[in-house]
């Protein structure tokens, strides 16, 4: 049974992220990182693919009682691209998520500012905006009408995970994936494994940043 931490201490940040090769990116930008990709301060959540996984998971994750339970969130891992002119590679900074079920509303990604100049400020290109969920590997035609609706980018996880979180308290939440595939660059085409190869290098670089956007919660306000 998973102790309550005390009220005086710091809740780690937790990170969750639905494929084991998410999971391995992830754990290997933290040299650090202990057994299960956890260190004091951190834990990196394998949720598994598709929306009612993530839920599941983070449920679990922030349940009354569970070192967890006070955690910010991030929402991290690989994702579409939809805009064009996306590369794989392009980092996705959420400014809200959108759940793929009708009348849900969306969830603000607020304090997100420190995030995208750390990430900017790594070389790396950063796109800001709506970040779509859906059941399903987007491609095609629905590719440009999610597009057409407002978002920028579509995964399966994020909008699960960040809606569970908030319903299970307030607390500070963000999404930030990295394209592996964009309408010039799909998948399935041939010559795209280097694509999936930088979005990789790039999921591998982005840990240091999730560290310093938790320590900036921390910060006394002003």
């Amino acid at each position: 049974m998973p102790r309550r931490p005390p009220a005086s201490a710091d809740p780690p940040l937790l990170v969750a992220c639905a494929l084991g090769i998410e999971r391995f990116a992830l754990r290997g930008g933290d040299r650090a990182a202990g057994p299960g990709g956890s260190r004091p301060g951190l834990v990196v959540l394998r949720t598994g693919m598709g929306p009612q996984a993530a839920e599941r998971a983070l449920a679990d994750a922030l349940r009354d009682g569970a070192d967890t339970a006070r955690s910010p969130v991030v929402a991290s891992g690989f994702c579409a691209g939809l805009a064009p002119g996306m590369r794989p590679g392009d980092v996705v900074v959420a400014e809200a998520t959108r759940d793929h079920r009708p009348g849900l509303p969306d969830v603000p990604c607020r304090d997100n500012g420190p995030l995208v100049g750390a990430l900017r400020q790594r070389g790396l290109t950063v796109h800001r905006g709506l970040l779509r969920g859906s059941d399903h590997v987007v491609r095609g035609a629905e590719r440009a009408e999610l597009h057409a609706s407002g978002a920028i980018a579509v995964d399966m996880e994020s909008a699960a995970t960040l809606r569970t979180a908030r319903r299970a308290g307030a607390r500070p939440v963000a999404a930030v994936r990295v394209v592996v595939d964009a309408p010039e660059h799909e998948l399935v085409r041939i010559g795209t494994v280097r694509g999936g190869i930088s979005a990789f290098r790039v999921l591998r670089s982005v840990l240091p940043v999730f560290y310093e956007w938790h320590r900036s919660l921390l910060l006394p306000r002003r």
